[in-house]
């Protein structure tokens, strides 16, 4: 279970500001994206789209200190101590301590954006802010300290724990997250990916664990630092160094190596687990262990998904369990792949008299759609679909960012944006079939059924 936190100024960016930057980039979508890579002398990765049309800033700073990187008996770890990051900065170099309501002030004073956040692979920090030279100055310097000198109360940390236990314990009533935490252990088993956070995993959570945790996975010369606005290359190159400026410098070669997170182990059989709840509803999810983020199948593999269940009311999917069957109202596919093979998921809710007949029905699909591929005409409809939307992708700053910043964790080329509808547009049928081949096994896939009677 991931979770995960972001806090924001209570003064956002006008909405013409937003709406206006949307525009542009439209305007400008089936250009070129011209991504300026770098590294800083300390080690820190920059990336850069200069986007000068409007005097604003996006700013994505990762490290490799996610959930992954979570003690199995302290589950909750890292996206504990991302909670922590707006509940106060030490005092240091002369400048006082600030808590929780002096932070939240700071920033709506300046009308910027500052969030925390962690994910399965990352922490992460976000910046936005306008690029007028005086509130930038002081928006990268509150984000630095932001960074840098989290105060980690613990008076706090005891508040937090007891509200996120009440949370944890108002989620055991919800069947949708009753089922996604048995999915993830179904799937992944004793890999941190599916790691449970419970009361016991945060009730071993320290203030200690939590610096000794963040000192270890938030160092400068690790960073990954993805920007997005009106700032010139060399602007971005002192932003960059100014962010990471008040962490320890120290030279990664000097560093020990991280330690190293074993593999998504593949299903060895099939596994169906009924879940009892009482709900008007039965939750049904399905899958396995599919790909990593880098692997060659990648194009293949997002675009046979939206033809299998990705698609909405033009996936297969759809077609054969709501249209033909009326088994359901909604019925999806989807990869999620990371560092490691994420999950393949099909997901659907059904009445609970009805959910033998949608999981035979759904495992009937799949099996034939890995062993057949999808048609000439579905694949021409999928690309269309793709290619069409790729604008979509990138029609704001954030949306833009999240994509330079994907480039820069995942290792992708530079030049993965411009090239994105031409790799969608030259995958064949045989390139599904044979992707989809190489990555699922119907035969040995866990099924998870909440609700429904057996």
């Amino acid at each position: 279970m991931t979770i995960a936190t972001k806090y924001r100024a209570n003064s956002p960016l006008p909405l013409w500001a937003a709406g206006f930057i949307c525009l542009c980039l439209q305007a400008t979508a089936g250009a070129a994206i011209p991504i300026q890579q770098w590294a800083q002398p300390g080690g820190a990765q920059v990336y850069l789209v200069e986007s000068p049309a409007i005097a604003m800033l996006d700013v994505q700073v990762d490290f490799d200190a996610g959930t992954r990187r979570d003690p199995a008996a302290q589950a909750g770890l890292a996206s504990m101590t991302m909670t922590m990051l707006d509940k106060g900065l030490d005092a240091k170099n002369g400048e006082p301590a600030m808590d929780e309501n002096a932070l939240s002030e700071a920033w709506a004073d300046l009308g910027a954006q500052f969030g925390a956040s962690a994910t399965g692979e990352r922490l992460g920090f976000s910046l936005r802010t306008l690029t007028d030279p005086e509130l930038l100055d002081k928006a990268v310097a509150l984000a630095a300290r932001q960074i840098a000198q989290p105060s980690f109360p613990n008076a706090i940390w005891q508040r937090e724990r007891e509200r996120m236990v009440a949370s944890l314990k108002e989620s055991y009533t919800r069947p949708g997250s009753i089922i996604a935490r048995a999915y993830a252990k179904a799937v992944y088993g004793t890999h941190p990916y599916g790691y449970e956070v419970t009361e016991a995993t945060l009730a071993r959570i320290s203030i200690a664990d939590m610096r000794a945790f963040y000192n270890a996975g938030v160092v400068a010369c690790r960073a990954r630092v993805s920007m997005v606005g009106a700032v010139t290359r060399a602007q971005a190159d002192a932003i960059a160094a100014r962010l990471l400026s008040r962490l320890p410098q120290v030279p990664c070669a000097s560093l020990p190596p991280m330690p190293q997170v074993p593999e998504v182990a593949p299903l060895a059989q099939a596994e169906e687990k009924r879940i009892p709840f009482d709900s008007a509803q039965a939750h049904v999810l399905m899958g396995q262990p599919g790909f990593k983020r880098d692997d060659p199948d990648y194009f293949a593999l997002t675009v046979g998904n939206y033809i299998l269940g990705g698609g909405g009311f033009a996936s297969r999917l759809t077609r054969e369990v709501r249209e033909s069957r009326g088994l359901t109202y909604g019925v999806y596919s989807y990869f999620s792949p990371g560092l490691h093979a994420g999950s393949f998921t099909v997901g659907l809710q059904t009445r609970p008299d009805q959910a033998g007949r949608a999981v035979a029905l759904v495992r009937e699909v799949v099996k034939d759609f890995v062993a057949k591929g999808p048609t000439e005409a579905e694949l021409k409809a999928a690309k269309d679909n793709l290619v069409g939307g790729f604008a979509l992708r990138i029609d704001s700053n954030r949306k833009l960012l999240d994509n330079i910043a994907s480039i820069a964790w995942n290792g992708l080329p530079l030049d993965y944006l411009d090239t994105w509808t031409q790799q969608v547009d030259k995958v064949t049928v045989a390139d599904i079939k044979a992707a989809f081949a190489r990555k699922l096994q119907p035969e040995k896939m866990v099924t998870l059924i909440l609700g429904a009677a057996p």
